[in-house]
């Protein structure tokens, strides 16, 4: 899990709070944090996935910078699951290992080798799902307001993985300064390794709630303004993107808030004298609950966002090589540009089409507000976001072929 109590073991002298909590049946934690992990993992890998879906007419499309990002977020989960799996099952299959690394042994290396690089390597992919958790928010707002571009998604990459790296290794090195079986004592030398663990988390628990409600804002006011109306079916929509972007949060916040209370809670008996004094009963309590839920949640991220973005796919995997380039969840999303399919109700799809839904309604000779809604920007050559609400309960033969069909998805 994502705790900065993890690199913080990993020092021999450290301070009295991190001795608590992590030599707590040490054993019983890594069993069940590894079993989380280990299904997370599981699951996780299922759901992306591809899987035999109905054919659908049409020209493949290219994955928008959305559908990237949620991908992206997946395997980042998927890798700090498999750094769980890891580091738990070491732990697990040698129980003399956390010994000799409290034994701060200078000629045994190799115990706080393995604790620190399994420690970063889980807190790395972490803080990157965070980052671009946040990004996902910040790109579907954009896109609303102004359509973000294919370069969008290379700037996502080096502002996530470039932050990650930075904040990672400048926490690392100060708390193990000078060196790691000598760290220093005292508070001060590790809260610059806290901050850069936990403000990633707290930007996306803070700001991106915010982004979502600007961004389902904006799609309301497009849609009011498209036909100067409010519709069943406008509603729908909102209301739809309300439950999708409520969802990633709810995850979020069910999977990470535990993280923050614990640390509160450790903090609270750093300053104090005794840490195992009687007085302090009820807050040591509450520390180890909140632990374990870490050990559980934390891992099941994973899954859970997968579950957030597109619900369950199922179990129908489909290995056939057409399907090997997709996304797994990229065949939902299909261009209709030269076909149709005639769906009743509002779907949200994120695509890349824009330039030619906006040749086919001006072939058309006449613009058709109830079909598609395209959110772009100016001189935009690629979309990454457009709304669709298709008409309420249309006959299949009463649909004309080159009524264009797009929709826009959150996930």
């Amino acid at each position: 899990m994502a705790s900065p109590r993890l690199e913080t073991f990993c020092c021999p002298n450290r301070d009295p709070a991190t001795e608590f909590i992590t030599g707590f049946q040490p054993q019983l934690f890594s069993g069940i944090s590894s079993c989380s992990a280990a299904l997370s993992l599981a699951f996780t890998g299922l759901q992306l996935l591809p899987k035999h879906r109905p054919f659908r007419h049409g020209a493949p499309h290219k994955p928008a910078s959305s559908l990237r990002i949620l991908f992206i977020i997946s395997v980042c989960d998927l890798l700090a699951c498999a750094g769980m799996v890891v580091r738990s099952g070491v732990w697990l299959g040698s129980p003399g290992l956390i010994s000799r690394i409290s034994a701060g042994n200078s000629s045994d290396v190799w115990p706080q080798v393995f604790c620190v690089g399994g420690a970063m390597w889980i807190q790395l992919f972490f803080s990157a799902s965070f980052w671009w958790t946040f990004c996902y928010a910040v790109d579907v707002f954009l896109v609303v307001k102004r359509s973000a571009g294919i370069s969008t998604i290379v700037l996502y990459h080096m502002i996530t993985w470039g932050l990650t790296l930075l904040l990672c290794v400048e926490g690392v090195a100060m708390l193990y300064y000078p060196s790691i079986s000598s760290c220093e004592n005292g508070l001060q030398h590790a809260i610059p390794h806290y901050v850069t663990t936990y403000a990633p988390m707290l930007l996306v628990l803070l700001v991106n709630p915010l982004l979502f409600t600007r961004t389902v804002s904006a799609v309301t006011s497009l849609l009011k303004g498209q036909q100067g109306i409010y519709t069943e079916n406008e509603r729908r929509l909102g209301s739809e993107i309300k439950i999708r972007f409520f969802k990633i949060m709810l995850v979020f916040v069910v999977c990470w808030l535990p993280n923050i209370i614990n640390e509160g809670l450790l903090f609270y008996l750093e300053m104090q004298d005794d840490v195992s004094a009687g007085d302090l009963k009820n807050v040591r309590n509450a520390a180890l609950i909140t632990w374990f839920i870490m050990g559980i949640l934390n891992p099941m991220q994973g899954f859970l966002n997968t579950l957030a973005f597109h619900g369950w796919t199922g179990l129908n995997v489909d290995f056939s090589r057409q399907r090997r380039r997709e996304l797994p969840w990229d065949s939902a999303s299909t261009s209709l540009a030269g076909g149709y399919t005639p769906v009743a109700g509002s779907t949200l799809l994120y695509q890349s089409h824009v330039q030619e839904i906006k040749k086919n309604l001006s072939a058309n000779g006449q613009q058709q507000p109830s079909d598609a809604i395209s959110v772009l920007s100016e001189d935009s050559e690629s979309s990454t976001v457009e709304i669709h609400i298709s008409s309420e309960q249309r006959e299949f033969e009463d649909v004309k072929p080159n009524g264009a069909s797009l929709g826009v998805s959150t996930g």
